[in-house]
């Protein structure tokens, strides 16, 4: 079992949440609890009385608290309506793959070994993160490249998760990004981490193809993704209403597949460890006829009834742990906070059991309540790898935060030139099909401009070549490639223009 993290308090959320900018809700429930010629610093009033005051300042941050902690895409409610982790499957059907069990127990987990959320506001500092070696040996996964990297808003209370993953994630609502790290240190002052990434608040909380990397778990989301969050714990209700996280240990997971839609990837040692037949980015749920009520504990009943409604996608890997579900660090979501409990063990077992992989679905329904089908065809190529200014002066950088090659100083019309193939990642549900119809679109600013040409290095020749595309212009061709190597060219417009691609097969 994994040792419960006492560092990580419902006070740090409320602390987060009121410097955002919520000050003065908490006030009301300060005053009516204690008389105002005898209050106190918070941190000296009595444990309880301090929790019962946060819990109701958050409970009142959740019903009218400004719109930054109410919408979609928010600290308090990451990811679109539409994500797959705030939707769930109508009709869902189901494989006979049952999870093993393995050396320990299924967990819950709010300690060592999940992660804490911190909330960024605009008056943060930056702060840089070297890697563990010093500098230019952090690696940006998107970037494929070892550098360092600042972070423009730095909270104060940021720390990683104690277990050896020591992953951390941080919301920063002005960016609109959620930066991931896994091995997070602070290190003599500085702080360093083994790997950065980075996902929109806002977005699918899932990579695509091209943006295959994006966050510090295995399956390239942040760590933060179907979280069991403080505040929705300490609100105790019937369900969590979104797709939680999970980790499978070895004699679960697949080989081959190890990854299946909506991941990109999945941990490195799959084929050499992986001996089960359940993929990373699979759905588990328990059916609809699994009773409920015969989970006596409160906190795994709600556990259990999420399950049912919108399941675990599995995230990770993890070692002799049948199943472990994910909670905020120091949130009240554990089922046993208190250490072993056979009774809980028990349970978990039985809900270990019952979790089947979703197959298919009818349909889907989103945060919203509004029926869609989940997209799978999502751009298949990034601007990543090493450019070269090939004629005109000024410089070509890909900037992973705008998906996008970055001109800077540069003289009009200057080109640069990226030879590295890089720009296509191999995502297995996602290789492009020979005799199938893609349409290249180009998006740029400053009168920039993209051309891409691939060559079959089967047959030695150039076969697609989509000539300059201005922004908003496209092409559309059929990809006829068996070995295909891309090359891409950027033109300048100016002295600061951009330019990113976006590869769709053709409706």
């Amino acid at each position: 079992m994994l040792a419960r993290n006492a560092r990580y308090t419902f006070h740090d959320l409320a602390t987060q949440l009121i410097s955002h900018g919520a000050q003065n809700l908490m006030r009301p429930f300060r005053s009516s609890l204690i008389p105002t010629s005898q209050e106190l610093p918070m941190q000296q009033l009595p444990t309880s009385l301090r929790r019962l005051q946060l819990t109701l300042a958050v409970t009142a941050l959740l019903s009218s608290a400004p719109t930054w902690a109410q919408e979609w895409g928010s600290y308090l409610k990451p990811f679109a309506a539409d994500s797959l982790w705030n939707s769930r499957p109508v009709n869902p059907t189901f494989s006979d793959d049952v999870i093993p069990t393995s050396d320990y127990y299924p967990l819950v987990t709010n300690s060592s070994y999940s992660t804490g959320i911190f909330l960024a506001s605009p008056n943060d500092p930056p702060v840089t993160v070297s890697g563990p070696t010093g500098s230019n040996s952090l690696k940006i996964v998107d970037e494929e490249a070892f550098h360092d990297i600042t972070i423009p808003h730095w909270p104060a209370a940021t720390k990683p998760a104690p277990g050896g993953d020591a992953h951390a994630d941080i919301a920063d609502p002005t960016t609109g990004i959620i930066h991931s790290f896994w091995g997070l240190a602070q290190q003599d002052g500085k702080w360093t981490a083994r790997l950065y990434a980075w996902t929109r608040l806002d977005g699918r909380g899932w990579p695509d193809p091209a943006h295959y990397y994006q966050g510090a778990r295995a399956t390239g989301i942040p760590a933060a993704a179907g979280l069991i969050r403080t505040h929705e714990a300490a609100a105790k209700p019937a369900f969590y209403p979104h797709a939680l996280a999970m980790s499978l240990t070895f004699n679960a997971l697949a080989a081959n597949p190890a990854y299946v839609f909506p991941s990109t990837s999945a941990d490195a040692h799959a084929a050499k460890l992986n001996t089960g037949n359940i993929p990373e980015g699979a759905l588990m749920m328990l059916p609809p006829s699994f009773d409920t009520s015969k989970i006596t504990n409160d906190e795994l009943r709600r556990i259990a009834e999420t399950l049912k409604r919108y399941g675990a996608y599995v995230v990770d890997a993890n070692r002799g742990t049948p199943f472990a579900i994910y909670a905020e660090i120091g949130s009240t979501a554990n089922p046993a906070p208190n250490g072993w409990n056979a009774t809980v063990g028990n349970e978990l077992q039985t809900i270990r059991a019952a979790l089947r992989r979703v197959t298919g679905a009818s349909s889907w329904v989103d945060g919203n309540g509004n029926s869609f089908t989940p997209n799978q065809n999502l751009n298949l190529l990034s601007m990543r790898g090493a450019w070269a200014v090939q004629s005109g002066s000024g410089q070509a950088k890909f900037s992973s935060w705008d998906q996008a090659v970055v001109f800077t100083n540069s003289s009009a019309n200057s080109v640069a030139v990226n030879y590295s193939n890089r720009g296509m990642q191999t995502v297995n549900w996602a290789k492009p099909v020979v005799g199938g119809s893609y349409k290249l679109t180009a998006h740029a600013t400053g009168g920039a401009k993209l051309r891409m040409t691939i060559y079959d290095q089967m047959i030695g020749k150039v076969v697609t070549d989509s000539g300059y595309l201005g922004d908003g212009q496209s092409t559309t061709f059929t990809w006829n490639a068996n070995s295909p190597r891309l090359i891409i060219y950027a033109q300048s417009g100016g002295e600061t223009s951009s330019v990113r691609a976006e590869l769709l097969k053709a409706n």
